[in-house]
């Protein structure tokens, strides 16, 4: 099957002697059916010309940010929508660290950086440069965003010198595309579910009790997941952040409106509870703004608990169950404790208790525990990298 037809390539030439494979790549994209839009960098130019890219591509070439001619068109942005997939190749030293900071200075880099889709970087670099510390911080530091990366491979290189730092040959670099959509495509009849966010209970109209959670990395979680080809489902509670294209986003207010919304896109075959439900309700709701004047005592009751009903389900119970354990103390006893109790495959255990990662936080540090006993530390990192890190553990328990 070939499962490059039709898909929507952006190809991305950066200026290095390894440019001309690039028409290559374009040549065997077009012969297994995909489209092709290329942007060429200035550099880019001085190695491949935009002509030899349209008589293979048969599309305009890109290269202008501010082109006065296209820019009615938002091409920066509408060329991240068009795309399936975006591919740097080659990437050079000096758009690894452009994209690594987030310069945007060029169409190339702002493109990548305002792009909601998988990208791909296929570096082409002298083995020094290539081994240099601030390459090597600056490829970690992508790969942390969710870059994936194709080579180098290790060779001869055109300055004569020898070893890593070789751009991956036309050919492996479309196989390794054409395995990423065929991933996605066994992946589509896959779906998930993922809770985020705080919740809130109202006491009167204006008031409520709720808890710090931003949401962040439960949106992280959904996002990795769409990326990696789930038919993804995100339900959260009040939050700022912004999902991607394609999730199915339900906005909630209090448990009993998660708890309804969840049951009702079930059954699914992974689950990630990572809302931070409220356990607590307000017993006796008033319909009318509760005046300072009066003196009132506030009772509370349990709510309905999401993972627990969910996890202990005897039709509807996903494949995978993981939860979620904020906690401040006790943090190992208390996760295994709740993994236990849950019935869940796997809890994700955080330390909230340090204002630097976890609530209100872009980074978090976690440890997960698994049903089969076994424990997996994950060190501070950024939410995004680390829903990656937690989608490629879902990946791998699938298959």
């Amino acid at each position: 099957m070939n499962f490059l037809n039709k898909k929507k390539i952006l190809l991305i030439i950066c200026g290095g002697i390894a440019a001309y494979k690039s028409l290559e790549i374009i040549r065997l994209l077009k012969k297994k059916g995909a489209f092709v839009k290329t942007i060429l960098t200035r550099n880019a130019k001085k190695f491949v010309t935009p002509l030899s890219v349209v008589s293979l591509s048969q599309e305009k070439v890109y290269s202008d940010l501010f082109d006065y001619k296209n820019e009615s068109e938002m091409d920066h942005i509408s060329l991240s929508r068009w795309s399936d997939l975006l591919l740097i190749a080659p990437a050079t030293a000096n758009t690894i660290s452009k994209l690594s900071y987030g310069l945007a200075d060029d169409l190339a880099a702002t493109v990548t950086l305002a792009s909601n889709k998988q990208v791909f970087l296929a570096p082409a670099m002298n083995v020094r440069m290539w081994e240099h510390q601030s390459n090597k911080d600056n490829i970690k530091k992508l790969k942390s965003f969710g870059y994936k990366l194709i080579g180098p491979n290790i060779g001869d290189m055109a300055c004569g010198e020898y070893g890593e730092g070789k751009m991956s040959e036309p050919s492996e670099i479309l196989n390794l595309l054409e395995d990423h959509f065929k991933g996605l495509t066994n992946l589509k009849k896959k779906r998930a579910l993922v809770t985020a966010g705080p919740t809130q209970e109202f006491l009167d109209p204006v008031r409520f009790i709720t808890n710090r959670s931003s949401g962040k990395q439960g949106y992280e979680i959904a996002n990795s997941l769409n990326k990696n080809g789930f038919d993804t489902t995100l339900i959260s509670g009040p939050s700022s952040q912004i999902a991607d294209d394609g999730i199915n986003l339900i906005k909630v207010r209090t448990v009993e409106d998660m708890f309804r919304e969840t049951i009702s896109n079930l059954p699914v075959d992974v689950a990630v509870f990572s809302a931070a439900v409220g356990d607590w309700k307000i017993k006796k709701y008033s319909k009318d703004k509760i005046k300072k004047t009066d003196n009132i005592v506030i009772n509370l009751e349990k709510n309905i608990d999401i993972l627990n009903n969910i996890s202990n389900h005897n039709s509807l119970r996903p494949k995978l169950v993981i939860g979620f354990a904020a906690e401040t103390e006790n943090i190992h006893s208390n996760a295994k404790k709740k993994l236990l109790d849950k019935n869940c495959d796997w809890i994700i255990a955080n330390d909230v208790s340090d204002e630097k990662i976890g609530f209100e936080s872009n980074e978090n540090a976690v440890s997960i525990f698994y049903k089969n006993e076994e424990k997996e530390d994950i060190k501070k990192t950024t939410k995004a990298h680390l829903a990656n890190q937690i989608v490629d553990r879902i990946l791998n328990h699938l298959n």
